[in-house]
């Protein structure tokens, strides 16, 4: 080490310059810190800066808006009365931007269908927009961000340093170039639930057992449910030879297990955005690492003559301009079910799952999803396993040139759709969903729920000589939207005083498979930076709010609170 050093400083004496000093790196600071730059983010730091005080927003992926914009335009929302505030001026802008003949450059405003998931696409009534391109969604939440004065900061927690704390509150967070923002008050928007693992707030990860809260819907299940593989399709490595092992990434299966908890997350994907249009499409070409046996399950269920849950084995949910929101559909579709957890159990040294890994693990892990589908959309249109009239069918679809433009033309955000929940005094269960009688109810609303209770797929896995899914739920609320309580979004007493948490909401898994929507998460995000704003003025922490303030100033900011909002 010695000779080394001398080494250096003989060159700088000779250089005739001196040792140059690390520059130090920037301390920021605000009134309200939001970590992350997902809808509900943007939503919260937009509040919290209509209110007066001084937002950073820290975006971790350099885009505002999350999956709203990359590539979840297909709109889940349930019921559109729930929308209120900003939630509402977004889908309102959406609709306004597709009032222009200027906005329609690939096809008529007239030819596109009338509907969308959850009602009309562009309804004159409510003079609201459910469905929209990536970029467009993009253009508005910038111009939110932009109108309100919110400072943005590139950047994620650093997650090798602790969170600066003086007892229960946060005093800073540190992000990976070492810039340090400081505030009072701190939103955790991010679909991970990073900066409350870091402040030491209670969390889970994963279904708990139908037990834990009396449910019926939230633990491990038969495989029996919608968006299954059908019968016919051999788990085994060699067709018919149990001893042969079986496919990877289908696990054993013990009925004895339904009911009970585990760590599994529901699956991930890319919500991907194909387009038709010749002059504005980039064809898919075969992935780097592709290797055909990934796609094994596709071929044994083509050769069953499985051609994929209502004809497709992706959706072709149309947006503006000729472009689709494909999501996954069916049994062997986009989501690479089990490729968010590890297969060893919790607490062996070598177990992971999405929440655990670092940001760089992350970034490969979510490559491998891209290739995945990438790998799909090439297999279905060119491999030779593949019947030439499905070939033929997903023929002449690429990614839009004109989307995600930095990136290869592919979403920057992977679907992550749970990652921790946090646990605090009140949990969203199905019971406060379906407002079941005889169970505690939602007195302290911030916000409505609507869509269905909604868990994708888990595991794949062997259940008596057949390759089936496991963990898809599909349940119904019924007609009536749900309140959300505002202990739901900030951390039980005794922990973090000065953090709050719209999007990793405590809430069991599958009261989270109905809150979890992009449009939840505005609602959210803006009740939870009001209440920061006032936790700040009234000197509180953020459990000792005053709900009836609150609720006041959610009200005339728009907020919808119950279903007998006029």
């Amino acid at each position: 080490m010695i000779p080394r050093l001398l080494s250096i400083l003989s060159l700088v004496i000779l250089s005739g310059c001196a040792p140059k000093k690390e520059s130090k790196a920037p301390e920021l600071d605000a009134d309200v810190v939001v970590y992350g730059d997902a809808a509900a983010g943007v939503a919260a730091a937009v509040q919290a800066a209509r209110m007066g005080k001084s937002v950073i927003l820290v975006s971790q992926y350099g885009h505002l808006g999350g999956l709203s914009s990359s590539g979840l335009g297909y709109t889940d929302i349930g019921n559109s009365k729930i929308l209120g505030g900003i939630s509402r001026e977004f889908f309102h802008r959406v609709y306004l931007h597709y009032q222009k003949e200027a906005a329609w450059v690939q096809e008529k405003r007239e030819d596109f269908p009338k509907n969308g998931q959850s009602g009309p696409a562009f309804d004159g009534k409510t003079e609201l927009g459910s469905v929209f391109e990536p970029k467009v969604a993009e253009m508005i939440f910038d111009q939110l961000v932009e109108e309100a004065g919110v400072k943005v900061v590139e950047g994620r927690l650093d997650q090798d340093q602790e969170t600066s704390m003086e007892g229960r509150r946060i005093t800073a967070i540190r992000l990976e170039d070492g810039t340090e923002i400081r505030g009072k008050m701190f939103i955790d928007a991010s679909y991970e639930g990073d900066l409350l693992a870091a402040a030491k707030v209670t969390f889970t990860v994963g279904r708990e057992a139908n037990s834990k809260y009396d449910e019926k819907s939230n633990a491990i299940t038969l495989p029996v449910h919608s968006n299954n593989l059908p019968d016919g399709i051999d788990p085994y490595l060699v067709k018919g030879d149990p001893a042969s092992g079986l496919l990877p990434g289908v696990n054993p299966y013990d009925e004895a297990d339904v009911g009970k908890g585990d760590h599994r997350l529901q699956a991930f994907c890319y919500r991907m955005c194909l387009t038709d249009a010749p002059d504005n499409l980039v064809p898919v070409t075969k992935p780097k690492d592709y290797d055909e046996a990934d796609y094994e399950i596709l071929f044994r269920a083509l050769d069953a003559g499985h051609r994929g849950q209502w004809g497709s084995f992706y959706k072709f949910s149309k947006m503006p301009n000729r472009k689709t929101d494909s999501n996954n559909n069916g049994g062997i579709s986009t989501d690479f079910i089990g490729m968010n957890y590890s297969p060893l159990p919790p607490g062996d040294p070598g177990y992971w799952d999405w929440t655990t890994l670092s940001h760089s693990e992350r970034e490969e892990l979510a490559a491998k999803h891209r290739d995945w589908q990438l790998g799909l959309v090439w297999t279905l249109q060119n491999h030779p396993r593949v019947p030439e009239d499905v070939r033929q069918q997903y023929s002449g679809w690429g990614l839009p040139k004109d989307e995600f433009t930095d990136n290869g033309h592919w979403p920057y955000n992977l679907y992550v759709r749970e990652g921790r929940r946090m646990v605090s005094d009140f949990v969203m269960t199905e019971h406060q969903c379906r407002q079941d009688p005889g169970f505690p109810q939602v007195t302290d609303s911030v916000g409505m729920g609507a869509y269905t209770m909604d868990s994708h797929h888990v595991q794949r896995v062997n259940w008596k000589g057949k390759l089936k899914n496991e963990g898809d739920i599909q349940m119904s609320l019924g007609a009536k939207p749900y309140p959300i309580s505002y202990r739901s979004i900030v951390p039980a007493e005794g922990e973090c005083e000065n953090l709050l948490v719209p999007w990793c909401l405590s809430s069991s898994h599958i009261a989270f498979g109905s809150i979890r929507m992009e449009p939840v998460g505005m609602v959210l995000g803006q009740s939870a930076a009001t209440a920061a704003v006032q936790a700040i003025e009234s000197g509180s922490s953020v459990q000792e709010v005053d709900y009836s303030k609150l609720e006041e100033q959610l009200i005339k900011d728009g907020q919808v609170l119950s279903n007998d909002h006029k």
